[in-house]
């Protein structure tokens, strides 16, 4: 698995002109998935999501995690995110898990989520044309890939 995370001041996902998932201090996870991705996958992702130190403590020093700051959370599907383009100009998407396949790992991890972080997460409609927006707090953006563990 394979997520972009951006720590926000607030981020929503609007569907055909209907706000369907906001959300206040928090993170905004762009989450990609092949087929390979497992549960340990899954666990290791959300623990690393829950405790990653980068909201600012008193002293406005990267010390405290999302559970500490108990931010929420909004998930969107990104299939894009294992793109390739090594070769040519149009992005192969060949590595990212078909729906059959990402769609139950997708709702896994956001079900994990939830009972790590003590709160329903927020998400888009996976498979949608989405319109996101965010506010980056920060700017933070980190990209982390479950299969960098080491």
């Amino acid at each position: 698995m394979k997520v972009v995370l951006q720590r926000v001041s607030k981020a929503n996902v609007v569907i055909n002109d209907q706000q369907v998932a906001s959300i206040k201090q928090g993170f905004l996870l762009l989450v990609g998935i092949v087929a390979e991705d497992t549960q340990e996958d899954i666990d290791w992702l959300v623990r690393k999501v829950c405790n990653l130190r980068i909201f600012n403590d008193a002293n406005h020093v990267m010390n405290n995690s999302l559970v500490d700051c108990e931010g929420d959370v909004l998930v969107v599907s990104q299939f894009t995110l294992h793109a390739s383009t090594k070769k040519g100009n149009r992005p192969s998407y060949i590595k990212a898990a078909k729906p059959a396949v990402a769609i139950p790992i997708y709702q896994n991890f956001v079900d994990r989520l939830s009972i790590a972080i003590g709160k329903k997460v927020q998400t888009g409609v996976f498979g949608a044309d989405m319109k996101v927006t965010l506010l980056n707090d920060g700017p933070v953006t980190l990209i982390i890939d479950s299969k960098d563990k080491s």
